[in-house]
């Protein structure tokens, strides 16, 4: 059974900074592209930024600059740096695990809430 637990959301004024993290259950993580993903009310979920198994990185242009992805493998845990936050990135953030190379999986966590304030 794999699990991916993310934590670190909460409430935060614009212009200030959060560390999302996402822990790895299971034998995956090593083997796996991890992703975070977030969801704001109306609105479809958005990749935000991923970093593959070889530690290759890729964000949306609407966090470049801001927001960095990090993982640390002995501890199977995934890390989002948000800096200089917007309003605009009030969302649900979910960590998701994939592969699509054999062995293919994809798992979700169960999200965390980031409320930005103007």
């Amino acid at each position: 059974q794999v699990q991916l637990v993310e934590s670190g959301g909460g409430l935060v004024q614009a212009g200030g900074s959060l560390r999302l993290s996402c822990a790895a259950s299971g034998r995956i993580f090593s083997i796996a592209a991890i992703g975070w993903y977030r969801q704001a009310p109306g609105k479809q979920r958005e990749l935000v930024a991923q970093i593959t198994s070889g530690g290759s990185t890729n964000s949306a242009d609407s966090v470049k600059g801001r927001f960095t992805i990090s993982r640390d493998n002995a501890k199977s845990t995934v890390y989002l740096q948000m800096n200089s936050l917007k309003p605009e990135d009030t969302a649900v953030y979910y960590c998701n695990a994939e592969r699509k190379t054999m062995p293919t999986f994809s798992y979700w966590g169960q999200g965390t809430q980031v409320t930005v304030s103007s």
